[in-house]
């Protein structure tokens, strides 16, 4: 499934709490059948946005359409095609997992042979069905998070909308979760996820917006983004800590752009095997070089920069 019918539609989207305005006229278009990604910092506006889009929290500013309805007068209709998985897990601790998805498709008004049957459905599809007895208090993070997917899905919502989807989550549960997002995806769910996660938007997403203070600061795939943002490769060389800022000064003429950390340098460049060439050939030694790739995190620290945000 796919092709150009647009789910979402902002123009000029904004959000301000009081004085505060944390997303600051931004336009999105999610296209039916595309994993679409928001990539930001914390506090860069991320969950605000999904907030609109989830019909829970009226625009201040700006127009948005979501499956072609406007949120603002048709919030109840919106929201019984969506799917939403937030960023805490809101199951109830008390119920077994079987129940926790049986209790909430009742509220989408499912017969009860329907919530039950999708409810297996499911279990099975997160791969939870030996624990559909067990009481969710009992379950790992990872565990509790499948069930909150599958829950998110009792709907048969058209679009999935999942706010930081694996944060705090082991690499294995991580990637189980990624399968199960991608199998969404090919059965023709539209997927719209934040991240903070450089891999994890690398892995899910189509396309995906970069999102820092409100703003949007970059647009395309994955690897639009790296082409249009970074170099082709990155050259990591490490001196002695205090030798960094003195060898910078001699050595960026050798690529596009180049970054002093605290604990190496980055040279930027089409050619890293060169650049660490030409390292050598001026004399200098490094403790260590990496020749690497150009990766989503490299184009993320560039555009919204190295500190933490307040």
């Amino acid at each position: 499934m796919g092709g150009d019918e647009a789910l979402v539609e902002a123009r000029g989207l904004r959000k301000s709490y009081g004085a505060v305005e944390a997303v600051r006229g931004i336009d999105v278009t999610v296209r039916r059948g595309e994993a679409f990604g928001f990539l930001g910092p914390n506090g860069a506006g991320k969950s605000s946005t999904m907030r609109m889009i989830a019909a829970v929290s009226p625009p201040s500013g700006g127009t948005l359409r979501v499956l072609g309805m406007d949120p603002t007068d048709d919030g109840p209709a919106i929201r019984s095609r969506l799917g939403v998985c937030p960023q805490e897990d809101t199951l109830d601790s008390e119920l077994t997992v079987r129940e926790n998805l049986l209790v909430y498709g009742r509220f989408f008004g499912l017969s009860r042979p329907e919530v039950a049957r999708r409810a297996d459905e499911l279990l099975a599809f997160v791969q939870l069905s030996d624990r559909a007895g067990a009481r969710v208090e009992q379950l790992s993070g990872g565990l509790k998070r499948r069930l909150t997917v599958a829950r998110s899905l009792i709907n048969e919502p058209e679009m999935l909308m999942l706010d930081e989807p694996t944060t705090g989550l082991d690499p294995q549960a991580r990637h189980l979760l990624w399968d199960r997002l991608f199998r969404l995806k090919q059965q023709g769910t539209t997927l719209l996820l934040t991240t903070h996660y450089m891999d994890e938007a690398e892995q899910l997403c189509d396309r995906l917006v970069v999102i820092d203070e409100g703003v949007i600061v970059a647009e395309g795939s994955p690897a639009q983004l790296i082409r249009d943002h970074s170099s082709r490769e990155v050259c990591e060389l490490r001196f002695g800590a205090d030798d960094h800022q003195g060898v910078a000064e001699r050595i960026q003429h050798l690529g596009e752009r180049l970054e002093v950390l605290p604990d190496r340098l980055l040279v930027y460049a089409a050619d890293g095997e060169a650049v660490a060439q030409a390292v050598h050939e001026g004399g200098l030694t490094p403790r260590s070089t990496l020749v690497r790739r150009s990766t989503l995190e490299d184009v993320f620290l560039h555009l919204t920069g190295r500190s933490l945000a307040e």
